[in-house]
Parts: structure tokens; C-alpha cells; sequence
């Protein structure tokens, strides 16, 4: 029985081993409880027919548990010194192929086609570095790659960001472009007493399954999240004030927003944060032929 990486005891012992130190620029917190991985990878729904992307796999306790549990395995890692680690610990494992990459200048879409020729199933799992935690994200899903879904462990603010509903403080743009491209939620919270180091946020899982149609058809993707983005400014603003002053020569077209929000049904007087993907959709749709 291969005894599992992320205890406290086989942490330290892989970082004496191998001189390592954890680097902080990189947001390197090492899981050491094996109980909390076995949930990661349960809400992942992986099979032996499912190929596996990990992002920072440290030096490799997610990986493995991914790699029992998934046909194959390709984790990004960017820090060099990882590298004989991950060669080491995982050598156990004949199905992981792990790329020395910054995953956010990594071209996905060749990898997977490289790398997964065969596999249908393709999910993204990780414990995700929380300084670039969002950058990712939305990478990996405006670029359209042929994912079921995304099952990472980030700070539990931003998870609650994502997964928040209109009406809340924590609902904004991040909200909505998660939202349109998957069906977001938070599945387990992650104490920050089963890391090594301890990090100073609590975590979340959350489960992010990419939908087949987006809950909202629009004229133009990029301008309706361009129109999310101008609503949320200056969130104690109104819509009005927000979009007048965010939209190309939107203080001199005040009738032109006017009107469209009119066409949309919503009042001029309303905040970003009240609106549902739905009413985002017919706003930006009303203000493209004007502002698009």
C-alpha cells in the first residue's frame, strides 16, 4: 500500500528530502489531509474513462489521488524546483504527465489534443493558487475547451463570489460570466488547519459544469460582458450613472441608455447587483446597436 503524500509527517518528510521551502509568491499551501482530496475528487465524478487537468500540484497529493482515480492525469506546474519532486513522488503513477508551464500562458486546447486522444471525458481538478485563482477560471472557460467542468479549491470569498445569487453583496461580474458559461456551486469549505503552511483565508470546493446553451441567448458575448462589467463600476452607482459614464460616449447618449433600459424593462434607477442574468441579457442587447 503506497502511503499517501499529503499527511504532515510525508510533507515534511518530501520537503527535507529535497531541500524544499515554500515559496510564497506562488500561494504554495501543501493539503496534508488525505480525507479532504478523497471529497475533491468524489465531487469530480471521475472514472477510469475521464482524463484529468491539474493546475500547481506541488508536489503531487491532489495528483495522486487524481491519478487513482482518473484514466490520466497532465498537471501545469510552473515552479522548477517541483519538478524532481513530482518525479519522485509520483513515480508510483505510470498515467500523469506533468508539463513545467505557466498554465495562463499554456495553450490548453493543443495539450488535450496531445495529450487525451481517446478520452470523451475531460474535467479540470485543482487547488488552485489563490493569487491567480480568477485569471484561470476565466481562461479556461472563454476559451471553450472541450471540459465537462471544473472542480477547484480556491479562497471560499472569491467561491462565494461566484456562486452568489442577485440581490447579494458578493454578486457581481465574476458572478455572471461563471454563471453564464457553468452551472457554479460550492460543494464542501476547506479549514485552513489541514495545510502546511496554515494560509490566512478559509477555502471552498466549488463544482463548476459547463452548460450546454448559456441561460441567456445574447447578440454579442464579449459586449454583454462588457455591459456587466460597466454595471458593477461603481457598485453604490444606478445602472444610469454607471453605464453613462463606462459606455463609449455614453454622457453625451443619456436618452440613448435611457431608452434602452426602457426597452429592457428595467428602471434607470436600479443597481447592477438587483439584476438576474436574464434582465443583463436584454439590457446589453438594447444597448448594442447604440454602444456595441
Amino acid at each position: 500500500m503506497i502511503k499517501d503524500i499529503a499527511t504532515p509527517v510525508r510533507t515534511k518528510e518530501i520537503m527535507a528530502k529535497h531541500g524544499l521551502t515554500f515559496k510564497k509568491s506562488l500561494g504554495q499551501n501543501f493539503l496534508i489531509d488525505p480525507n479532504i482530496l478523497r471529497n475533491i475528487t468524489s465531487h469530480a465524478g471521475l472514472t477510469k474513462e475521464t482524463a484529468t487537468i491539474e493546475i500547481g500540484p506541488g508536489i503531487g497529493a491532489l495528483t495522486e489521488h487524481l491519478a487513482r482515480t482518473s484514466g490520466k492525469v497532465v498537471a501545469f506546474e510552473i515552479d522548477q524546483r517541483l519538478l524532481p519532486v513530482l518525479k519522485d513522488t509520483l513515480s508510483p503513477y505510470d498515467n500523469v504527465e506533468v508539463i513545467h508551464s505557466d498554465i495562463l500562458k499554456a495553450d490548453v486546447g493543443e495539450v488535450i489534443a496531445q495529450e487525451f486522444a481517446g478520452y470523451e471525458d475531460i474535467m479540470v481538478v485543482a487547488n488552485l493558487p489563490y493569487y491567480v485563482t480568477t485569471p484561470i477560471i476565466l481562461k479556461l472557460l472563454l476559451e471553450k475547451l472541450p471540459i465537462r467542468g471544473l472542480v477547484v479549491m480556491l479562497q471560499k470569498e472569491v467561491a462565494e463570489r461566484i456562486t452568489a445569487n442577485p440581490g447579494t453583496k458578493a454578486y457581481g461580474s465574476l458572478s455572471i460570466v461563471i454563471q453564464y458559461y457553468t452551472k457554479a456551486e460550492m460543494v464542501m469549505t476547506v479549514p485552513k488547519s489541514v495545510f502546511m503552511p496554515q494560509p490566512n483565508v478559509d477555502s471552498a470546493v466549488i463544482r463548476m459544469t459547463r452548460r450546454e446553451v448559456p441561460p441567456v441567448a445574447v447578440v454579442n458575448e464579449d459586449f454583454f460582458f462588457e455591459v456587466t462589467r460597466a454595471s458593477f463600476a461603481q457598485r453604490r452607482k444606478t445602472l444610469l450613472n454607471n453605464l453613462q459614464a463606462q459606455l463609449p460616449n455614453g454622457k453625451a447618449k443619456k436618452e440613448q441608455v435611457l431608452l434602452a433600459l426602457e426597452t429592457a424593462g428595467i428602471d434607470s434607477g436600479r443597481r447592477g447587483e438587483t439584476l438576474s442574468l436574464k434582465e443583463f441579457g436584454r439590457l446589453a442587447d438594447a444597448l448594442y446597436p447604440e454602444f456595441g
